[in-house]
């Protein structure tokens, strides 16, 4: 049985099939966040999907193929593709979407999602990729790559969303993070727990290659905090062949900054993506992510990782086994990862990067988050069985309820 199935067949057998709700911030791509839904797809198959803009010609097939419902936002012009633009319309936009009759609601949060309002019933998780990374610690980061407009606007509304941001999180009744470095920053800034279940990377649909070409790979979204400059001006100093897989804002500005011996390929369907990662030298992560599925799933390629020592990569790369990692994020540090990754090339062993790979399997995001939803809907339940069984009638005299007229009062209609 799958575990779909499994999970569905546990909601029937606890009484009537529970409505589920899939609550994600935007659907307008497919990155990391969009699989994620895609694997909650597969848990619930009936689920519905809330989302405050969708571009359908953008996600796959899988996310089609539920009933995708928008917010108002949907329906302002050029909402979709200048999503961003209209932050300070979120929350209401959020507040607006009708949740009752669900039973089960599970947001995906980086943009804003949580801050959904839940009917009193239902049970909400959070699974929470970063909390909003431009009001909290990358706020500084992305306002100084803003425009004009958004710079002197988000000084205007970065508290007024902080407040709105820490006060929805006492909406959520379980945080999931997708890292431990995602768990610290959740309880910094909400003050919660939160369980960590990595997220699902497909892993077995990568493999290795028995051809490696002389090149090195950076692929994701091409903006700032991604730092893709810093593995352009690397590469084009040293000399050395690099591919970048991936479109975005930084575009222009990184063929404008590139050398000869840099590529770009821009967007790029799967089965291009998974040979580059089976047939490049080494991956260059650059960034600090929350997770990061590229570094995993170029080691379910058998290939190692030479990543920015912070955040996610800190999980997922193993120094000397998996990878290498650099501890400034400069050119300088990665031009000397680089060089010493080159002298210990050969002690990279494919089979045992992708053993450590499958760690972040699809199939163990399932299993965690069957196990935190269930133990949510049992602690649900038994609030409720305990409640009902306390309940009593309390009768009150009629006058601590409203003003009782005395006796022989004329009442005037």
């Amino acid at each position: 049985m799958s575990p779909a199935s499994t999970m569905m067949t546990r909601l029937v057998g606890e009484g009537n099939i529970m409505r589920v709700a899939i609550v994600h911030y935007w659907l307008v791509s497919m990155r990391g966040g969009e699989k994620v839904v895609e694997a909650l797809c597969d848990m619930f198959p009936d689920a519905d999907i809330f989302t405050l803009v969708y571009d359908e010609s953008r996600v796959s097939e899988k996310i089609r193929g539920h009933v995708v419902k928008t917010s108002f936002l949907q329906r302002l012009p050029g909402a979709v593709r200048h999503y961003q633009a209209l932050l300070p319309l979120m929350p209401f936009a959020l507040e607006s979407l009708d949740l009752s009759g669900y039973d089960l609601i599970i947001s995906s949060e980086s943009g804003p999602a949580k801050g959904i309002i839940a009917p009193p019933h239902s049970t909400h998780v959070c699974y929470c990729h970063s909390p909003m990374r431009y009001i909290w610690d990358h706020y500084h980061v992305y306002r100084s790559h803003a425009g004009l407009a958004s710079r002197m606007m988000l000084p205007v509304i970065a508290p007024l969303l902080r407040s709105w941001d820490v006060s929805t999180s006492m909406r959520v009744d379980r945080f999931v993070a997708n890292s431990h470095h995602v768990k610290a920053r959740i309880g910094k800034y909400y003050g919660r727990s939160a369980t960590v279940v990595y997220p699902p990377v497909a892993v077995e649909d990568y493999a290795p290659s028995d051809t490696i070409e002389d090149f090195y790979l950076c692929a994701g979204q091409l903006v700032s905090y991604k730092r893709v400059d810093l593995a352009v001006r690397a590469f084009s100093r040293m000399g050395r062949n690099l591919v970048v897989i991936g479109e975005g804002k930084e575009l222009a500005m990184l063929k404008s900054i590139a050398g000869p011996t840099v590529k770009f390929l821009g967007r790029v369907p799967f089965p291009v993506l998974k040979e580059k990662l089976a047939r490049c030298r080494a991956l260059i992560f650059p960034g600090e992510e929350d997770f990061g599925l590229v570094p995993v799933e170029a080691m379910a390629s058998g290939r190692p990782v030479i990543a920015f020592g912070s955040g996610g990569a800190l999980e997922t790369v193993v120094p000397g086994e998996t990878g290498l990692l650099f501890y400034e994020q400069n050119v300088e540090a990665i031009v000397d990862a680089v060089r010493s990754f080159e002298e210990h090339a050969e002690d990279f062993d494919p089979e045992t990067i992708r053993t450590h790979a499958a760690r972040f399997s699809t199939r163990n995001f399932r299993f965690g988050m069957d196990s935190i939803i269930q133990e949510e809907l049992r602690a649900r339940r038994s609030s409720a069985l305990a409640a009902s069984s306390h309940a009593e009638t309390r009768r009150f005299p009629l006058d601590s309820v409203f003003p009782v007229p005395p006796p022989g009062t004329d009442i005037v209609h």
